[in-house]
């Protein structure tokens, strides 16, 4: 992500290696995300489950709540790469070469979506599957046009975008005519042939509303540039509203949640499109109350997960500014220093590693290596339970520690200009 360099130094007990006067509660929040997000990416390759988390008819509450926690990386993820782009500001670059940056930057992960990425998922080549770093790019993208405009127009397009996209949910690609295609990029998650019988782009992250949830990210970063009391307040007020205006659509089935489809889009899986339902376990009606769409993010989904993320902000930048990071902080801020480094290496540590237990534990191997777990191709024979998948957790951020570790170094004693694209 851009640097997010802040007026705030670093406190004393930071390991010199890590001192940069960023803030540091940014970088935590980072790093506990995307520790979390590897979960998610960990069960997608070792469940043995032939069914998604959110679907209520089959799902219990840890697998569910397994799933769920995993909700909030993305919004997360995508809203503190625009606050780390205003911040870099504070860094001395201009609005020209930030401008620059997120253009370069943006078009870099798309291409790293469709190479690097993409590989590591399916280690097939080239593989159209349109998902977390390719929306970031495109946002990127658009994040260089909008930097341009006043913070409060910029902030304002973000949450309008964030807010009213779901006004929009019951148009579908067809009604578009010829250009139903750019629809399902924007907005409606679906297959787009590009090379007919040959190669499918597989839109899952469709770019509104995280456009929007970039934009609004930039905005929040001229709040985290106040000095410490009053933006911890401006996060624990922004977060709070957030969390309340959640339980105050979502309570009574208003607005903010995708209504049923009268054409179900390929990619909503087996997510929620309609409202909560009491359940015959009590664990299970507040599963159905917190499964909202994702494909693309409802607002409920955006409120639901931005509004705690920035309570937890607030906490830790109280923590971080008073106190300094304690053992527990630095383990996530060694992540949170190096956001795309991890998620390469991770995403190749955790295929390997399922092929490497696959063939140790006699379970079909060739399927993981054919890009076949993304079309719904897992053997009935393959996968363990819930238990071992975080077990392999463990063992995946444990792996990574020490690389990300010896990366975040190389990045603070250096600063070429590459280091800002990995």
């Amino acid at each position: 992500m851009p640097a997010n360099d802040s007026p705030v130094s670093a406190p004393a007990s930071v390991p010199s290696w890590l001192k940069s006067g960023r803030v540091l509660s940014v970088d935590i929040l980072r790093g506990i995300i995307l520790v979390v997000m590897a979960l998610d990416h960990t069960r997608d390759y070792f469940t043995n489950l032939p069914f998604e988390p959110e679907d209520m008819a089959h799902s219990w509450g840890a697998l569910f709540f397994t799933r769920w926690i995993t909700h909030f990386c993305a919004p997360l993820f995508s809203f503190l790469a625009g606050t780390g782009a205003y911040l870099s500001l504070s860094g001395g670059r201009s609005k020209s070469q930030i401008s620059r940056f997120l253009l370069t930057r943006g078009l870099w992960l798309v291409v790293l979506e469709y190479t690097a990425v993409g590989f590591a998922w399916s280690f097939v080549f080239p593989f159209g599957f349109a998902q977390t770093i390719w929306s970031l790019g495109w946002s990127m993208v658009a994040l260089s046009l909008l930097v341009w405009l006043p913070v409060r127009w910029i902030g304002g397009i973000g949450v309008a975008m964030i807010a009213l996209h779901n006004l929009a949910d019951r148009l579908v690609p067809a009604q578009f005519g010829s250009l139903g295609w750019l629809w399902k990029i924007l907005h409606y998650p679906d297959l787009i042939p590009l090379i007919p019988h040959k190669f499918l782009l597989i839109v899952a992250y469709p770019l509104i509303p995280w456009i929007g949830v970039m934009a609004a990210g930039y905005a929040f970063g001229a709040i985290v540039k106040l000095p410490p009391e009053r933006r911890q307040r401006a996060m624990l007020l922004l977060g709070a509203s957030a969390t309340l205006a959640f339980l105050a659509l979502r309570g009574p089935n208003l607005y903010g949640n995708a209504p049923i489809w009268e054409h179900t889009p390929p990619l909503q899986l087996a997510e929620s499109n309609g409202p909560w339902h009491v359940q015959p376990r009590p664990i299970m009606t507040v599963a159905s109350f917190l499964n909202v769409q994702k494909y693309p993010p409802s607002l409920d989904y955006l409120l639901m997960t931005l509004g705690p993320g920035l309570i937890a902000l607030a906490a830790f930048d109280r923590r971080t500014v008073v106190q300094g990071p304690g053992p527990v902080m630095r383990f996530f801020l060694v992540f949170g220093r190096v956001p795309m480094f991890f998620y390469l290496c991770h995403l190749y540590a955790i295929h390997l590693l399922a092929i490497l237990v696959a063939w140790l534990s006699h379970q079909p191997v060739s399927w993981l290596i054919h890009g076949a777990m993304f079309f719904n191709a897992v053997p009935p024979a393959y996968g363990h339970a819930l238990p071992f998948v975080y077990l392999m957790w463990f063992v995946v951020i444990a792996l990574l520690y020490l690389p990300c570790r010896s990366y975040a170094g190389l990045k603070s004693r250096r600063k070429d200009w590459w280091l800002s694209y990995l």
